[in-house]
């Protein structure tokens, strides 16, 4: 199994920055790294690769025509189809990089959202006779 390396400082930094004071943002951690949800989709995140988006096909396309822009590919050859990584000049643009982080959370508020797991906490246990 791959062990993933921290995301580079920079990105960690300009993702706390875009991604705080977000009312909707649901901060879980995917695979030990912070990301950020809503309705149970991530809408931006971390990775060793850097700062990821999720964007749909129009404002993805727009992006990755951006000088630096990449789709994220977690793994080689496992490309991510929605999620874009963030370039470095725009980690260092503070309200350019906010305008897209507001991008992809519109764009996963207007999915459904997924249903919540359940925790299995309970299920198949019996409690003990006394």
């Amino acid at each position: 199994m791959k062990k993933w390396k921290p995301a580079p400082r920079e990105a960690v930094e300009a993702f706390e920055m875009s991604t705080s004071g977000l009312s909707v943002a649901e901060p879980r951690k995917m695979f030990g790294y912070s990301c950020v949800f809503a309705k149970g989709n991530m809408f931006a995140g971390l990775h060793e690769a850097g700062m990821v988006l999720r964007l749909p096909d129009e404002q993805r396309a727009e992006f990755l025509r951006l000088k630096g822009a990449a789709q994220f590919e977690p793994m080689p050859g496992r490309v991510m189809r929605e999620y874009v990584v963030v370039q470095r000049v725009l980690l260092n643009a503070p309200e350019k990089l906010r305008a897209w982080v507001e991008k992809s959370l519109a764009y996963v508020s207007s999915l459904p959202a997924k249903p919540k797991k359940s925790s299995g906490v309970g299920r198949g246990s019996k409690s003990p006779k006394k």
